[in-house]
């Protein structure tokens, strides 16, 4: 059983149709990127990790393979992982195998199918480890299983530089409620995507094989599914690029001519060129970094970065 699952499946239909509607019902047509995570979504994002011009996953990996050690040292002994996105779960097993008697994972997910996976696993391979999943939006606030005593230190984990998606006023407020969780003891290692070249940018998300954009459109499919909406997927086209003044990749899907589209009952006007934005990546400097942190209450005690100096890897206190 799933802890945190307490919505119930009429209570989650009725606050997505809300907030996709309220979302197309603006001037500025948005989509929340939690939508892209059903089953097919958390597939394609796995494939999209694989890529080779994806380079966020390799540059991540590469710090965590490196400094997962120092990590370790700095979390302490006998430590519960919270993981936020937790996803295939690859990263955090490379902290858990450095990390000193954990006592518990907590994996938060909003894709029901790949966290029950994901922690079926866990229990297999880690077997001393209390493994207790927890089905919800993490960016909404959630209960903590009651295998998390106060006494235990928390460490929250937050890879993937998924922390991009939030605008930077979002992020703070995000990693605040973080910083309350886990408690003044507690810690948290955050990736983060640093600022860099246009070129190595558009590359990473305009992949040659088209997936990315086959995981952009994948919204409009599940909205077909869950609203009973009747977008035509051919005539929408996925657009991605570096917004260099707000520092962001900004993934939009486009419409190929003006149409209307029904959702959930309700008829959305498109023109032609008109986009519907879906995700936001910000790519931060150092000082842009410090910002964030400054506004949040933490404070990086250490950082790390790959060999190309793409990505950091952070630890943050209180």
């Amino acid at each position: 059983m799933l802890n945190a699952d307490r919505m119930t499946t009429a209570t989650a239909d009725r606050a997505e149709r809300h907030e996709v509607l309220e979302g197309l019902r603006a001037e500025w047509k948005t989509l929340p990127p939690k939508l892209f995570y059903d089953k097919r979504g958390a597939d394609l994002f796995e494939k999209i990790c694989e890529l080779p011009e994806y380079y966020l996953t390799r540059s991540e990996l590469e710090i965590l393979r490196s400094h997962a050690a120092d990590i370790a040292s700095l979390a302490g002994a006998r430590c519960a992982v919270i993981e936020y996105g937790s996803g295939a779960g690859l990263k955090v097993r490379l902290l858990l195998d450095a990390l000193e008697s954990p006592v518990a994972y907590v994996p938060v997910d909003i894709s029901r199918s790949q966290l029950v996976e994901v922690a079926a696993g866990m229990k297999v391979d880690y077997p001393r480890l209390a493994v207790t999943p927890v089905c919800a939006d993490y960016t909404s606030r959630f209960d903590l299983p009651d295998i998390l005593p106060r006494e235990i230190k928390r460490l929250a984990f937050f890879p993937g530089s998924t922390i991009g998606n939030f605008h930077p006023q979002e992020a703070a407020e995000f990693l605040k409620h973080i910083r309350e969780l886990v408690g003044g003891d507690g810690a948290m290692v955050l990736g983060v995507d640093r600022r860099k070249s246009t070129a190595v940018l558009d590359a990473a998300y305009n992949d040659s094989l088209g997936i990315t954009a086959e995981f952009n459109l994948n919204i409009l499919s599940r909205l077909n599914e869950d609203l009973r909406a009747e977008f035509d997927l051919d005539s929408f086209e996925h657009l991605a690029f570096f917004n260099e003044e707000a520092s962001r990749v900004e993934m939009h899907l486009r419409s190929k001519r003006e149409q209307t589209v029904c959702v959930a009952g309700e008829a959305i006007h498109f023109e032609k060129n008109e986009t519907i934005w879906t995700e936001s990546s910000y790519k931060y400097s150092r000082d842009a970094l410090d910002t964030l942190l400054d506004a949040s209450g933490f404070r990086a005690e250490r950082l790390w970065t790959d060999s190309e100096q793409r990505f950091w890897v952070a630890y943050l206190t209180s």
